[in-house]
């Protein structure tokens, strides 16, 4: 199969001729139809994932069709259309048994653990637990979209912070993740706050809803302007970036009793950010991470966009081949390009 494939972290990865993958017992294998780019990717070549081992072949966010089966796959067949959440859970421990497969302590992680799908092909383990099957109303290049951002992010807004209608919900950063937060409040009734130093992404960002945007570069203080336009602060706040200072304005910026809800990843020298806990104490904050979702919670997403409450297709800005993601996936960290790029030509 051709693969994107790097044997050094931060070092040029190339397009390789590499052997096809075989399923495991329980099993398959996907020919990819689309894998969408993340910056996850881009921490995991440079070395913050310790859960890669070299060579590697990248990838976690995919869509396509299986094309082999272990014997123990009871769920499904050869020419079903799938997905799978970038975290996949064993289904034997206790977390998997508590429906939490997000967390799970044995986690197949396609792109992390394994070899992932910048490549023609991808083996998928533990595939009755974690695939999800895909209507035909949604293509390839929008299922692969949901894979990590808008399915992480869906937990995050709907099931971690509980948003409802009327709720205030503060967005920092306006990349792949923060859109896709952006657009869930609105579909349940929240009204989202845009936070970016990028016009073009303040301006994608009302577009997928938001009934505010805050130009971090241009406000002399961040927390008040989320403050001024909530009346008091937010009552639900994302770190879609994951930076110390955008960590810290979240916290910071929520009213009484709010809710902060970590996506962006947190790495390397930003792995441990100030946090201020007296205000957590006082105001009695909850704060959250959110790891991906299950594959069981798969269905009420897909509804909303069967049903056209989500358009996450409106995030793609860009379908790219398998040659070109190789600079794009190097410059992830300094992109300012907005919405999410989408591999589907190998």
């Amino acid at each position: 199969m051709k693969a994107m494939f790097y044997d050094a972290f931060e070092k040029a990865p190339e397009i390789r001729n590499l052997p096809d993958p075989e399923p495991t017992f329980g099993g398959v294998v996907i020919k990819v139809g689309a894998t969408g780019l993340c910056r996850s990717d881009w921490h995991g070549w440079m070395g913050h994932d310790p859960d890669i081992r070299l060579p590697h072949v990248p990838g976690h966010e995919l869509a396509g069709k299986i094309v082999a089966t272990g014997k123990g796959v009871m769920r499904f067949k050869v020419g079903d259309r799938v997905t799978v959440p970038f975290v996949s859970g064993c289904g034997h421990c206790a977390e998997c048994h508590s429906g939490n497969q997000q967390v799970c302590p044995n986690q197949f992680q396609p792109g992390f653990t394994h070899w992932g799908s910048f490549a023609e092909y991808v083996a998928i383990d533990y595939a009755d637990t974690n695939l999800v099957h895909l209507p035909d109303e949604i293509d390839d290049a929008t299922a692969a979209s949901l894979g990590c951002r808008f399915a992480t992010s869906f937990r995050a807004v709907a099931d971690q912070a509980r948003t409802g209608p009327g709720d205030w919900v503060a967005v920092h950063g306006c990349g792949g993740v923060g859109l896709s937060a952006i657009m869930i409040a609105t579909a349940l009734g929240a009204n989202a706050i845009g936070i970016d130093l990028a016009e073009d992404k303040l301006a994608l960002a009302r577009q997928c809803g938001a009934v505010a945007t805050i130009n971090a570069g241009s406000v002399a203080d961040v927390v008040e302007a989320v403050r001024e336009i909530t009346k008091g602060g937010a009552h639900v706040s994302i770190d879609a970036l994951g930076h110390p200072v955008t960590c810290f304005n979240s916290i910071k910026n929520l009213r009484r009793r709010g809710r902060h809800v970590q996506i962006g990843l947190m790495l390397g020298e930003h792995a441990t950010p100030k946090i201020p806990m007296a205000q957590v104490i006082g105001h009695e904050l909850e704060i959250y991470g959110s790891h991906g979702m299950q594959a069981w919670r798969y269905d009420a997403m897909l509804a909303m966009l069967t049903t056209g409450k989500m358009k996450p297709q409106q995030l793609i800005a860009r379908r790219i081949s398998l040659e070109a993601a190789v600079p794009a996936l190097m410059t992830l960290d300094t992109s300012e390009t907005p919405g999410i790029s989408v591999i589907t030509a190998f």
